[in-house]
């Protein structure tokens, strides 16, 4: 069994839509997939309505948080919430005040752009990110304007936390994430925990804390991990009891990655979905 628990469609900084990476994810021979976008469940029924025969839909979200780095100062990292009911109230308003969060600050680092001569439209640029828009829609209008010939250029030069036009959000303390995915009655997973090319790294003290408090899981096997990245958080997922899974993170176009080229053991799925009381799994 195949099993894929992290892609990103269109409703967030994916390159195809939800129709369209459900699709994708059958063709690829993949049993179950996760749509996870950043802060937002806004491609959840276009994904539910597209659902090819033979493939399970797990409906989730990517949230951005902030927990302790290993040098004690705050660090951002990456929620994966699963089976969450959508209209629980407090997570709801979270959801929103994250997604304004994105929006203002999109427009600030379009601004610093435009500040310096770069033709980059701000609302241009929103109005195609819908309602996650992150610093890809930024990278993408960067190339299009042939200010770069990548994403990955524009990230390294001008987009990541040391770059040029680089502008912070405040995001949601990972403890209180934790809190509200469970009150949801969701399930949740530290993303790509120790991806060492994103910046700073999370505390594995500050994992311990939330394996207390209500984490269900790690992701250890991802594209950003090296062999002994993933043997690290298998072995904190052993002390912890907590589940291990294995994701693509797939966004089409806008990465090099495949579905399914990191996957989830069956048993370690059926564990994390015995859990979860929010909404169940949905099959074409």
């Amino acid at each position: 069994m195949l099993i894929d628990l992290h892609t990103h469609s269109t409703a967030s900084d994916g390159t195809d839509s939800p129709a369209d990476l459900v699709r994708a994810a059958g063709a690829a021979g993949l049993d179950i997939v996760a749509i996870t976008d950043h802060d937002t469940t806004a491609g959840w029924a276009e994904a539910v309505a597209a659902l090819p025969a033979g493939l399970a839909l797990v409906r989730g979200m990517e949230m951005s948080c902030e927990g302790r780095g290993e040098d004690g100062r705050p660090v951002a990292v990456h929620l994966l919430a699963y089976l969450f009911d959508p209209a629980h109230a407090a997570f709801a308003r979270e959801r929103e005040r994250l997604r304004t969060e994105r929006i203002v600050r999109i427009r600030a680092m379009a601004e610093l752009m435009m500040e310096d001569g770069l033709p980059i439209d701000a609302d241009e640029v929103l109005a195609e990110a819908g309602p996650a828009a992150g610093r890809p829609h930024l990278a993408r209008a960067l190339m299009r304007a042939g200010v770069v010939g990548s994403v990955g250029e524009a990230f390294v030069d001008l987009l990541a936390p040391r770059g040029r036009y680089f502008v912070d959000k405040s995001d949601t303390p990972l403890d209180d994430a934790v809190q509200l995915v469970a009150e949801a009655g969701g399930v949740s997973i530290l993303a790509h925990g120790r991806a060492r090319t994103r910046g700073r790294l999370l505390s594995l003290d500050h994992v311990r804390d939330l394996a207390g408090a209500g984490l269900h899981g790690l992701e250890v096997h991802h594209p950003d991990h090296s062999s002994d990245d993933a043997r690290v958080l298998q072995e904190l997922a052993d002390e912890l009891g907590l589940v291990v899974t294995g994701s693509s993170d797939y966004h089409g176009t806008n990465k090099a990655i495949r579905l399914g080229e990191f996957t989830t053991d069956a048993d370690e799925f059926d564990t994390l979905v015995s859990k979860a009381s929010g909404v169940q799994v949905v099959s074409a």
